[in-house]
């Protein structure tokens, strides 16, 4: 019993109840505030070793690609054409110009790469793959089979294959599988109208407007980059150049380029940015109240999916792995509706959110849930172990041995968590 209270506090201690207030936390590491752009973090957690006699043989899980240029060009072109604007009729500070000049480097280096998959992204998924592998070498022992699907988006297609080669690398034996298929999409990347209406509803925009005017204040950068006040007034919106400039200056950290924007910002700035993104994710697809609390039934397939699935393997002689390979939006709603950690921590209150509940913990690039089971020798009981970005999580079911659970009492209370919100 010691342990498993010592387990629930150090999870605890990871995923909200932690020493260090947000805050502390990103003026430590500035990157954190990139939130969903975080750049994966290289893992240190150790791992509980399996109660006596227990074995991993199966492997389930679903990851993140890795880090990426942006999305969208108009990140990169829209705030090129402001400064270049403002260069034109002469406005520009010192300070403004030298941004021009990253801008535009920028820009041209994501030219015709929107959206795509960067040296780094590749090398989380491979690092990942390792470890995977060290860490549960007996299920990737001999002709272990290996059933990899990713989402029809090339970035994800590439992160599969990152993951897959790294792996047959440490064991050509493997027999893997690779798919990427419209067939698969309605588990591996689904949303539908449902969702989308209650993130638009008035409450949901009235809070989100408050929230912003609250923490979103561009006046200093601004001075910073114009020589006139009137200038920025009547020509610039302020706002979106400075939401834009910050986007630029998260991404970078998942390229490997010394170009640098966050000098752009003081600490305070990238902490209020970052509460924005947060309370955003949080609403859109998270546990909010806002949205009824109904935002992670979004991944109401994928986790049906996933214990179908387990289901399957766990009745196989042989050990076996399946991979899966989408995005954050998939995720960060998994993550909190399977309850792990604080991640389906729910609140009203937006300004004591980040007290508990904290995007970067979850979905940096390459963030993945791995599902890890066990079996021992001559016994019917299969345990299970979950792990958000390669660390261990408590669950909400009840266990001794945690944070080893055993896979009947899992089963039974996701199943029945569905089917409550399917009646």
């Amino acid at each position: 019993m010691k342990r498993f209270f010592l387990f629930i506090l150090l999870c605890g201690l990871a995923l909200g109840m932690s020493a260090q207030t947000a805050k502390e936390e990103i003026f430590a590491n500035i990157h954190l505030s990139a939130a969903n752009h975080y750049a994966y973090p290289e893992p240190d957690f150790a791992m509980t070793a399996p109660p006596k006699g227990y074995k991993p043989f199966y492997l389930s899980h679903y990851a993140r690609h890795g880090s990426r240029y942006r999305v969208n060009p108009n990140d990169y072109t829209k705030p090129l054409a402001i400064l270049r604007e403002a260069e034109k009729d002469e406005v520009l500070t010192e300070l403004g110009k030298k941004t021009l000049y990253l801008v535009d480097s920028l820009a041209r280096m994501a030219k015709g790469r929107y959206g795509e998959l960067t040296p780094l992204g590749v090398r989380q998924h491979r690092g990942i793959a390792q470890r995977m592998y060290n860490n549960f070498p007996e299920i990737f022992q001999g002709a272990t089979a290996v059933d990899a699907r990713s989402t029809v988006v090339i970035r994800c297609i590439l992160s599969m294959m990152a993951e897959c080669l790294e792996l047959q690398s440490q064991n050509p034996k493997l027999q893997i599988k690779n798919d990427a298929s419209y067939y698969d999409m309605y588990y591996m990347n689904n949303e539908d109208d449902y969702y989308r209406k209650q993130r638009r509803t008035d409450e949901v925009l009235t809070a989100k407007a408050a929230f912003r005017k609250e923490h979103l204040h561009p006046e200093r950068l601004m001075k910073s980059l114009f020589n006139s006040e009137e200038y920025v007034r009547w020509k610039v919106d302020a706002e979106k150049l400075m939401s834009y400039l910050f986007e630029l200056a998260v991404i970078m950290q998942n390229h490997d380029t010394d170009i640098k924007l966050y000098s752009l910002f003081t600490k305070e700035e990238c902490y209020d940015m970052w509460l924005l993104n947060n309370a955003n994710w949080y609403i859109d697809y998270g546990p909010s109240p806002l949205t009824k609390g109904k935002m992670p039934y979004l991944e109401a397939n994928l986790l049906e999916n996933i214990l179908n699935t387990a289901d399957s393997c766990i009745v196989k002689k042989e050990n076996s792995a399946t991979l899966r390979f989408g995005h954050e939006s998939c995720v960060l709603p998994l993550a909190c509706l399977l309850e792990l950690g604080d991640c389906a921590y729910q609140t009203t209150d937006l300004n004591s959110l980040a007290e508990t509940w904290r995007n970067y913990k979850i979905f940096p690039m390459a963030c993945n849930i791995q599902f890890v089971f066990y079996r021992k020798k001559g016994s019917d009981d299969i345990l299970v172990k979950v792990l958000l970005n390669e660390q261990e999580m408590k669950l909400p079911v009840e266990s001794t041995l945690a944070p080893y659970y055993h896979w009947k009492d899992v089963e039974t209370y996701y199943r029945n968590k569905l089917a409550a919100f399917r009646k």
